[in-house]
């Protein structure tokens, strides 16, 4: 399964080339990887309030043509890996030409949101387990 979620190019986005700031395509992963939860029937705010958080452990990103202010942009989110300790979710960023405008990667785990501590989402979780290991069967 693949969400696509609209992303709304702001003006304050933009760097003095008139270019989206490379750093905020991460916000915008950050978008899609929400809304592809929640389209799962999956919440981190759930998640959180057992006070556990899911921090990014790891982050890999292509810029292949920028993305302008005023243009229409997407976010692609789908689980890209997932061995019940970490997820790896992909991404594609899409302008307003349909074009692959940026590719990309966040590796994830969960932690206690105190000490840090890792845990399972095969264990702490096994909703989210249940449905990332359809998702990666392709279910």
């Amino acid at each position: 399964m693949t969400v696509r979620t609209p992303i709304e190019v702001r003006y304050q986005e933009t760097d003095q080339m008139g270019v989206v700031y490379h750093a905020n395509y991460l916000v915008w992963f950050e978008i899609g990887r929400t809304k592809y939860i929640e389209n799962l029937g999956l919440s981190y705010a759930k998640m959180e309030q057992e006070n556990v958080v899911s921090p990014v452990i790891d982050a890999n990103l292509s810029f292949k043509k920028p993305i302008k202010y005023g243009e229409d942009a997407f976010v692609e989110t789908w689980l890209e890996e997932y061995d019940g300790l970490r997820t790896v979710y992909g991404y594609h960023i899409i302008n307003s030409n349909g074009e692959i405008a940026v590719s990309g990667t966040t590796k994830h785990v969960i932690v206690h949101k105190e000490s840090f501590r890792p845990l399972s989402l095969r264990r702490s979780f096994p909703d989210w387990h249940e449905k990332y290991v359809m998702q990666i069967k392709g279910e």
